[in-house]
């Protein structure tokens, strides 16, 4: 007789489901696992056996052939290990529910039976529960990330195989369960940098806040020590809370990348991602053999920061260009082709000039024309395209400097950001987008609309900067961010210019 379990393997930072088949043939004693297995899932064959065994149970005397359906996809990863072993065992009749199929099973095992926890748990038991599956197996270490999964699904945490064989013959192990919001009560606002601490650049501050209150990319430039690095370090304490589907979506991201901590099963706040100019193309867009998340992902509804951002190398920035438009990146392959999700804010920083000091009112450029010209280049124009807000960051005085008087704290410009934010969120519900930067083009006339002089005002700099479409539309958005802070329903003529002198 042929038993069959689910499971599930990951695909991007989606899942599909996994149907597991044991069959148990009269031959010489083997074990053969089919389904286009990567190396990993046919190092199960050792570990089953050994686990079955330590564990006090028998292993079939014959050849075993295991099937993981369908067979067109590649399995990955050592998660497969629970569902065959459990489906040998059902093959030996060591209890007596035939019929799994509202089961699921994740985890890998050691040689001792225990279960080791796994990256990647999260979109699994999403999927099984969509198929569904109303009760899933995983380890002890993943079930609270698992239990983040809510609705018809019960997630029970084991810590040996021998907890499976005892949840159906004995006594049934309790499920799992997990209050989401605690996650988010606890979340402290503790952090290390605070815009209190940074003196003076009362512009730049505000400019920061715009760009946080409707997810624009901001560029600053400025001499060295301007406070260009610090402002961006206290980027992250003025945006605002993530949403619950935010951060079930990060926690996703951070699950398959193995980064999530084993003490927070959910990522509750903003990533904020510093990328030091060295970085591959590959680690920031993500890719690889078998493609895993690049920065730009891990970033996603987050910051990326670029210090120096003209230190990177040119063909590394173009990269950059699609997934600032489109909000993903598509990683393809000969075999496969894989979407993540980036949308993320790009903060990036540079100096005006190879010497730092062009335009200082303090100290004089050394620089001639042409190396200005040609390091201001290594930003192309269509890079600077997709960039909402440039900067001028200029160097403090002496008076500023020695300023003992504390500036506007992190929190109350926060505030300010958040109740923007609350304003897109409601008018984008119906949507599928949370903020102004992502307003697609055929609803830039429904949302952006315009007084009479401020149309007027936007032809009249359309002609005189001959502007493109994309950077029209976009400076219509950051218009329209500017209004919801200023909490105007229409974009005015002072929102216009106060975009356009930003652009």
């Amino acid at each position: 007789m042929v038993c069959k379990c689910f499971t599930a393997t990951t695909f991007g930072i989606d899942a599909c489901i996994v149907e597991v088949e044991i069959d148990v043939i009269n031959s010489l004693p083997n074990i053969n696992i089919v389904g286009l297995p990567d190396n990993a899932v046919q190092e199960a064959r050792e570990r089953i056996r050994s686990a079955i065994k330590n564990s006090g149970y028998s292993f079939p005397k014959g050849r075993v052939v295991i099937n993981l359906a369908p067979a067109d996809i590649k399995k990955e990863g050592a998660h497969f290990d629970l569902p065959m072993a459990v489906g040998i065992l059902l093959e030996e009749g060591l209890f007596e529910k035939q019929d799994l199929k509202e089961y699921g099973f994740i985890g890998e095992l050691s040689l001792d039976g225990s279960l080791r926890g796994i990256n990647g748990i999260l979109p699994l038991v999403s999927e099984l529960k969509n198929f569904g599956i109303k009760t899933v197996f995983v380890p002890i270490d993943n079930a609270k990330e698992a239990a983040l999964v809510q609705g018809d699904v019960n997630i029970i945490g084991i810590n040996h195989l021998s907890d499976i064989v005892s949840h159906f013959t004995e006594k049934p192990i309790e499920p799992t369960k997990i209050n989401i919001e605690e996650f988010f009560a606890d979340n402290e606002e503790d952090y290390l940098y605070d815009f209190k601490d940074v003196k003076g650049q009362e512009k730049a501050k505000k400019a920061l806040e715009i760009a946080a209150a409707g997810g624009h990319n901001i560029l600053m430039t400025g001499s060295p020590g301007s406070g260009k690095t610090l402002m961006a370090k206290c980027f992250p304490s003025i945006l605002p809370p993530l949403e619950l589907s935010e951060a079930l979506e990060l926690t996703k991201i951070y699950s398959i990348s193995g980064l999530l901590p084993s003490d927070k099963p959910l990522v509750t706040k903003r990533p904020f991602r510093p990328i030091h100019h060295t970085a591959s193309a590959t680690g920031i867009i993500g890719g690889g053999t078998n493609p895993k998340p690049g920065e730009i992902t891990l970033a996603h509804r987050g910051v990326l920061f670029l210090d120096e951002m003209v230190e990177f190398p040119r063909n590394v920035l173009e990269t950059l260009r699609q997934p600032l438009e489109d909000g993903e990146i598509v990683i393809s392959r000969a075999k496969t082709s894989i979407k993540y999700p980036a949308k993320f804010m790009l903060v990036g920083a540079m100096n005006p000039c190879p010497c730092g000091f062009l335009g200082d009112k303090e100290k004089q450029c050394t620089c001639s024309d042409v190396q200005i010209q040609r390091y201001q280049a290594r930003l192309s124009g269509p890079l600077l395209d997709r960039i909402d807000l440039i900067i001028n960051v200029p160097r403090l005085s002496t008076e500023e400097l020695t300023l003992k008087k504390e500036g506007e704290t992190s929190s109350d410009i926060r505030k300010r950001v958040s109740k923007a934010r609350k304003i897109q969120t409601e008018r984008y519900k119906n949507d599928g987008f949370l903020t102004n930067s992502e307003i697609p083009n055929k609803l830039i006339k429904k949302y952006c609309e315009l007084t009479e002089t401020s149309q007027k005002m936007m032809e009249i700099a359309t002609k005189t900067y001959q502007l493109s479409g994309r950077k029209y539309n976009r400076i219509l958005k950051l218009a329209r961010t500017i209004a919801d802070l200023d909490e105007s329903d229409k974009i005015l003529d002072a929102h216009i210019s106060q975009a356009l002198q930003y652009k």
